[in-house]
C-alpha cells in the first residue's frame, strides 16, 4: 500500500455542511447561525481587528512624527573611496557600483569630496557635491550627472 492509495472508507466521510437548503439538510431555519445578532445576518460579522466597540489600538496609540515618504535617499562615495575601490579605471560608471554590489541598484549614489583624485577619471553618478566637481575638475577628470 502507497501514501497515494490511503483515503478513509465511505461511512467515515463527513457530509459538506450545505447551508441555506431548507430543513432537509439539518441546518433549516437559522442556517446553523442561531437567532438574531450581527453574526447571522448576511454579510454580518466583524473584522479581525474590531474590539466590540471599545476604542480600537489603531486609534488609542498616539501618533507622533512626520514621515518624507518622498525624500531620495543617496548612497555617498568619497573621492578617496572611489580612488581605492577602481585604481586602474578611467571611466566609472553606475554599474561598475552595482556590480561590485556597493549599492542596490535602485539606489542613488553621490560623490562627496572627502580625498584626493590622482588620476583623470570620468565618473558618473546622480550627485554630486561642489568640492567633489572642483576636485575631479583639478584631476583634469570630467563628471556625468544622470537623473534619477
Amino acid at each position: 500500500m502507497q501514501l497515494h492509495e490511503l483515503y478513509p472508507y465511505e461511512h467515515e466521510r463527513k457530509n459538506k455542511k450545505r447551508l441555506g437548503r431548507g430543513s432537509a439538510t439539518g441546518w433549516g431555519c437559522t442556517s446553523g447561525k442561531g437567532h438574531k445578532g450581527q453574526n447571522s445576518r448576511a454579510g454580518g460579522g466583524v473584522q479581525p481587528w474590531f474590539e466590540g466597540g471599545q476604542m480600537p489600538l489603531q486609534r488609542r496609540v498616539p501618533k507622533r512624527g512626520f514621515k518624507n515618504n518622498f525624500k531620495v535617499k543617496y548612497r555617498v562615495f568619497n573621492l578617496d573611496q572611489i580612488s581605492a575601490l577602481f585604481p586602474d579605471k578611467e571611466v566609472i560608471e553606475l554599474d561598475d557600483f552595482y556590480s561590485r554590489k556597493l549599492c542596490k541598484v535602485d539606489e542613488s549614489i553621490k560623490i562627496l569630496g572627502d580625498g584626493e583624485l590622482q588620476a583623470k577619471v570620468q565618473i558618473t553618478a546622480h550627485r554630486f557635491s561642489k568640492s567633489a566637481l572642483r576636485k575631479i575638475d583639478e584631476a583634469g577628470g570630467t563628471i556625468k550627472q544622470v537623473e534619477g
